[in-house]
């Protein structure tokens, strides 16, 4: 398989493999939405009101990556943008104690902020089904 083809298959699933991170990933915020306030910056007020927002438009974009809608690439995109900063405070917060679990972990907190880049590429580059207007 050329390179070029490996990308094109690459470009095909990256936005099913997001779409599918997505769903749960926004199950998980209405599930177990202290984990997701633990991260956020303490300066936004009502970090409840946040992790069901952002879990709300995570399920959203999930199901439109995976079916391929027109809007679900640049709506994911524009999502991990908004959600980058809750990245930054939770590295920024990693060995404190004052983050659950393995998010506690500097090494696991610092390795999601440049993660926010490859996973914005694998939205943008979700395409609609050939002869969809979706």
């Amino acid at each position: 398989m050329t390179m070029g083809k490996r990308l094109e298959k690459l470009r095909g699933a990256a936005p099913l493999a997001l779409g599918g991170l997505f769903l749960g990933s926004g199950v998980l915020h209405f599930a177990a939405p202290r984990t997701f306030e633990s991260i956020m910056p303490r300066r936004l007020p009502a970090h409840r009101a946040f992790v069901y927002g952002s879990g709300a438009v995570e399920l959203a974009c999930g199901v439109g990556l995976l079916t391929r809608r027109r809007w679900a690439g640049p709506a994911s995109a524009a999502l991990l943008l908004a959600v980058w900063p809750a990245n930054v405070q939770m590295a920024l917060d990693s060995g404190s104690g004052r983050l659950p679990s393995v998010a506690d972990n500097k090494v696991v907190a610092w390795g999601r902020v440049p993660l926010q880049i490859p996973l914005i590429w694998a939205a943008l580059q979700s395409r609609p089904k050939s002869g969809s207007s979706a």
